[in-house]
């Protein structure tokens, strides 16, 4: 007598499992790429308003950050500003903490700007 074999939904467990991890993929880069693009908009003030040190002020420079920051939701304070004028360079950090809630966790990502140029 000939044995029928019969796949009933085998194989079919990877495929979930794959599926949950794309989810959860997906979930991390929707909690965490519009905290980086906004990290990249300040850090790109910082690299301008050091460019535009000769032609600015510190508090003009702090306020320009703090500004951009505000708009963006990001919570940097003139605490987190560091600025140092020598006769031929600027150097300005800027480092804060940004936390993102996942169910269960709470990640803390620290992020720091710096950038240094000649003043003319």
């Amino acid at each position: 007598m000939r044995r029928i074999r019969r796949e009933l939904g085998e194989g079919q467990l990877g495929c979930l499992i794959g599926l949950i991890f794309l989810l959860i993929g997906l979930f991390v880069a929707y909690k965490l790429i519009p905290i980086k693009v906004k990290a990249a908009e300040i850090r790109q003030v910082v690299e301008d308003e050091s460019k535009a040190a000769g032609q600015h002020r510190d508090e003009q420079i702090t306020d320009a950050i703090l500004r951009k920051a505000r708009d963006n939701g990001l919570p940097i304070t003139a605490d987190n500003i560091k600025l140092e004028r020598t006769n031929s360079s600027m150097k300005v950090d800027v480092e804060y903490d940004v936390p993102v809630d996942f169910p269960g966790y709470k990640y803390v990502w620290h992020f720091h700007h710096h950038a240094e140029n000649p003043i003319f």
